[in-house]
């Protein structure tokens, strides 16, 4: 079990790997919420389902990609984003701009933000993780 536990920290520790997945993350949004083509994922029938799970997962992504940052500075940044491509939809003809859609977004970086019970004991946040690039321990 202790082995499992430095398994894990070490990843929950990487943040290199948190923010090449954030920057992917982002990307693939960016593309889902201008293209006109249809998803080439599963996505929810109700839009606001799936704004509501990419900002979640979005806020996640950047609590583990700058876990020494306060929660709290992230919500300008994400919601930002979140207007951002409803004004490039507002500029593109098979797009619409939705403040709906805003809203969902907030949403979802708030259950991003709830606590995270117990996380503190499965990693060490320290520099050395990061300086290794997540080589084992």
């Amino acid at each position: 079990m202790d082995t499992l536990k430095r398994q894990l920290a070490r990843i929950f520790d990487c943040q290199p790997l948190w923010r090449a997945a954030l920057l992917i993350s982002v990307a693939a949004i960016l593309y889902l919420a201008t293209t006109s083509e249809p998803y080439p994922v599963p996505a929810s029938s109700y839009d606001k389902v799936n704004h509501l799970i990419a900002f979640a997962e979005l806020t996640v992504l950047s609590r583990l990609a700058w876990p020494g940052t306060h929660p709290i500075r992230l919500i300008p940044l994400l919601i930002a984003f979140g207007l951002l491509i409803e004004v490039i939809q507002s500029q593109l003809p098979y797009r619409d701009f939705s403040l709906a859609d805003v809203v969902a977004d907030a949403a979802g970086v708030a259950i991003g933000l709830l606590p995270w019970p117990g996380l503190r004991g499965w990693t060490t946040t320290g520099d050395a993780a990061q300086n290794r690039m997540c080589e084992k321990r």
